[in-house]
């Protein structure tokens, strides 16, 4: 038996890139010699074992041939005869179809060092199109290494894949698992340019890729576009560091504004409520998780009235709080409010301008929340209403925290 550090390890090790985990191909070896040797068997579509010490995953050489539709209608061949070359043919692109013997010695059949250099994402070759994931792949990759493109042959397969009806394949669980990976990388708004320059993220996510091509009015937008406004809201989000609740959330909170009728743009009035229907259905359709889904459906309702903060008085100042359950959940006001920031910084020239927004509506809360509501409910008389009285002290707590 042989044992190659494959895929990313190599890649990463090779860009000077810190290296968290080691993949491994072991050449002309079977299951039994593994078990003998201590690995633990763990793979259910093929052969993958974890290292009695290391912990790190072993999987045999192997090929694959293509016998039904979608990333799971493949047939294995693992055979102790499956060479290294095998192996490397079947990857996605030439950048993680590179090897490394336990000498050091690099095995590079594909011209993946050649696209290190160049700073190219290439097909290894025409087996990715059996595959729809590689799509959804490769685009991670371009949100990950910002300074990569993609190769011209590589973007027109895809697009034929697209046209295939490969992508249709897909399952909800896969593509989301791909989706909330790029939405975690340096620049997840190269991602969707991939997903929509291949004509995939019509078919994946058809309520974000209506965005682009729909004016709003300059003197709010100087972008205009509202997909190059989402785009810049989602950057800014990562930029800052924020977790996946806030950056789906900064990704759909004027979905509705693809909806819009002709004769009233570049006005969007009334967007807010058709942005909570389609992140419902988007979510619903992709299996996002519930606590995703719920911050993106109050940003998509609730980001025009906070914005608005200044502006509103402390009645509706605590129906708003109270809209966002933030009595219970003050966390979540955080995450709107980090949402909200990004989208009122996502245009050119208000990356770095204040918020205070923001503030004025955390010192609501905390004014909202000192209300003694178990006490108030003690002191109510049978028969009157616990929660109109509840209320009226928070408003009047918050108008005497905002006058000091």
């Amino acid at each position: 038996m042989k044992f190659y550090s494959v895929g990313g390890a190599v890649r990463d090790e090779l860009l000077g890139l810190p290296v968290k985990d080691h993949d491994w191909v072991v050449v002309g070896g079977s299951p039994e010699q593994l078990i003998a040797l201590g690995f633990t068997p763990v793979g259910t579509d093929f052969p993958v074992f974890l290292h009695p010490r290391t912990r790190e995953e072993y999987a045999l050489a192997r090929t694959e041939r293509k016998v039904a539709r979608g990333y799971r209608g493949f047939a294995v061949d693992h055979a102790p005869d499956v060479t290294l070359e095998d192996d490397l043919r079947r990857r996605d692109l030439t950048i993680n179809a590179i090897a490394r013997d336990e000498d050091g010695t690099l095995t590079d059949p594909h011209g993946g060092l050649r696209d290190l250099q160049a700073r190219v994402l290439r097909h290894v070759s025409h087996a990715f199109t059996e595959d729809p994931v590689r799509i959804l792949r490769l685009a991670r990759f371009a949100a990950r290494f910002t300074d990569f493109t993609v190769a011209d042959e590589t973007m027109a397969l895809m697009r034929w894949m697209v046209g295939e009806g490969e992508v249709d394949a897909l399952v909800p669980e896969r593509v989301w698992q791909e989706l909330a990976r790029g939405l975690m990388e340096a620049k997840p708004s190269r991602m969707f340019e991939v997903l929509r320059e291949s004509g995939a993220l019509a078919r994946i996510f058809p309520e974000l890729d209506r965005l682009w091509g729909v004016p709003q009015r300059a003197d709010h937008h100087p972008e205009v576009d509202t997909g190059v406004h989402t785009m810049l809201v989602l950057d800014h989000a990562a930029g800052q560091g924020h977790g996946l609740a806030v950056r789906f959330a900064a990704l759909t909170h004027d979905l509705g504004k693809g909806e819009t009728p002709q004769d009233v743009l570049p006005r969007h009035i009334g967007h807010e409520a058709r942005s909570v229907r389609l992140v419902e259905q988007a979510c619903e359709r992709l299996r996002a998780p519930t606590e995703v889904r719920d911050l993106a459906r109050i940003v998509a309702a609730e980001h025009g009235n906070v914005h608005r903060a200044l502006e509103l008085r402390p009645a509706t100042l605590v129906k708003l709080l109270e809209r966002m359950d933030a009595m219970r959940r003050p966390a979540r006001v955080e995450e709107v409010l980090s949402a909200c920031a990004a989208d009122f910084r996502g245009r050119p020239g208000y990356a770095d301008r204040p918020y205070p927004q923001a503030d004025r509506i955390r010192a609501a809360l905390a004014a909202a929340r000192s209300v003694d509501a178990g006490a108030i409910a003690k002191a109510t008389p049978k028969g009157e209403a616990i929660r109109e009285r509840v209320h009226d002290a928070r408003v009047r707590a918050v108008a005497q925290a905002l006058a000091d």
